[in-house]
């Protein structure tokens, strides 16, 4: 575990960061990267013995954590999660909302009509992933707005976006706009914190590229480890050749939670092997 000092502007020592979705693979990832930068956990998942678990590790590890069981679409178990984050650690330092994904029914299938998709499933993706953001951001963001003791407000919010959000892919339409919207209230949010609470309050994201995962990894490889079609056209679109790695996006978001970053907010921030960068011709 990293123990800089002030001299480097990418530790995290002694700041308490709390991670959203931490339960997952790229939040687990996120969270014990984060730890490895210094910084005290807060583990925030559905799954409460999976946050335990994930926090144990990250102890096991010599790091400092906290598993906290919260859906981050219920106020009050993010508020109750917050109370046990001071009562620890007394402040909040960051923020990583790393609660999202797609929800198979708002998935419009290869032979089947955009027109047919449930309107409850579409709710469904728009709530888990754009309130699954702004809440928390409300409930921590107070926190780091009015830090105890007194002093200048400071604190970072790091958001998750998506590829889908700029360049909408095929099928994950409720997903695309959900991601979208998350990057245009980050842009928001960066603006109206830093102006009404303190320039030392920063919002900013970063948008993965294709990651193997608990929710896509049938989409994208086959039983026997090949790639499916859709796989297969996703690498041949990445310049990089290969899907993400989880810990290929942990070095982007220590950097924003960190004092390197000190001056930057209200940007998207791709980490995604070239996708985005590249038109397939």
């Amino acid at each position: 575990m990293s123990q800089a000092g002030s001299a480097d502007p990418f530790s995290l020592y002694g700041k308490v960061v709390v991670v959203t979705g931490a339960t997952g693979t790229l939040g687990g990832a996120v969270a014990r990267g984060l730890a490895r930068a210094g910084a005290r956990v807060g583990v925030l998942g559905r799954r409460g013995e999976r946050a335990e678990e994930v926090a144990r590790e990250i102890e096991a590890a010599g790091g400092q954590a906290t598993a906290l069981p919260a859906d981050v679409l219920d106020r009050a178990l993010l508020e109750s999660s917050l109370r046990a984050v001071l009562d620890r650690w007394g402040r909040v330092d960051g923020l990583v909302n790393a609660a999202g994904g797609n929800i198979p029914a708002a998935t419009v299938a290869d032979d089947a009509p955009f027109f047919d998709l449930p309107e409850g499933a579409i709710r469904d993706v728009l709530d888990l992933n754009l309130l699954g953001t702004v809440l928390p951001s409300q409930v921590f963001g107070e926190a780091m707005a009015s830090p105890a003791g007194g002093g200048e407000p400071e604190g970072a919010i790091v958001n998750v976006s998506s590829m889908a959000a700029a360049r909408p892919l095929s099928r994950v339409v409720g997903y695309s706009a959900a991601k979208a919207a998350v990057e245009s209230f980050t842009r928001w949010a960066a603006v109206e914190i830093a102006r009404k609470h303190g320039p030392g309050l920063r919002v900013n994201a970063v948008a993965p590229g294709f990651f193997l995962g608990e929710q896509n990894r049938a989409l994208l490889v086959n039983e026997d480890g090949s790639l499916t079609e859709r796989g297969r056209a996703i690498v041949e679109h990445t310049p990089m050749g290969r899907f993400g790695e989880p810990d290929d996006l942990v070095g982007a978001v220590v950097w924003l939670c960190s004092p390197a970053a000190r001056f930057v907010t209200g940007v998207v921030v791709p980490v995604d092997g070239g996708f985005s960068a590249f038109s397939g011709v």
